[in-house]
């Protein structure tokens, strides 16, 4: 049974606003100097996370509201889940909470965040590869 149009279209939004925040965070990283690391990094969990939500939504599958990657990613089957580290994960999950607010964390290196939309694109293709095409394509494609 496939999902309906409703579904489909909440799966859409889903993509379409985790692929702008991978395009935040790979442009943010091209800042001369100065770059915002912990942005960066902060767009790179919202990328993960928001298409994890994608994949969930599709499947049908309720999710908390939550930030926690690694939360979200038990929730999927082990078939499709992206090749993330515990570790990447719990990286991931604090650039969306300890690293938002000043005191709690250390400084984010350069190399640090390169890393970080480097996985971000990997998970991102593991998703995009569970998704239904029709859904991947820009909105100058028929959308």
């Amino acid at each position: 049974m496939s999902p309906d149009e409703n579904v489909l279209g909440v799966v859409r939004e889903w993509v379409d606003k985790a692929e702008n925040d991978l395009r935040t965070a790979s442009y943010t990283l091209t800042m001369p100097e100065d770059c915002p690391t912990d942005t960066v990094c902060f767009h790179v969990q919202q990328c993960v996370e928001k298409y994890s939500k994608a994949l969930l939504t599709l499947r049908g599958t309720e999710y908390p509201q939550t930030h926690s990657i690694d939360i979200l990613v038990s929730l999927l089957p082990p078939v499709s889940r992206p090749d993330l580290s515990a570790d990447e994960q719990d990286r991931l999950t604090e650039y969306a909470t300890v690293t938002r607010y000043p005191g709690n964390y250390e400084p984010i290196s350069l190399t640090e965040a390169e890393e970080a939309v480097e996985m971000a694109h990997r998970f991102r293709e593991s998703i995009r590869k569970r998704l239904p095409e029709d859904i991947l394509k820009s909105p100058d494609q028929g959308r």
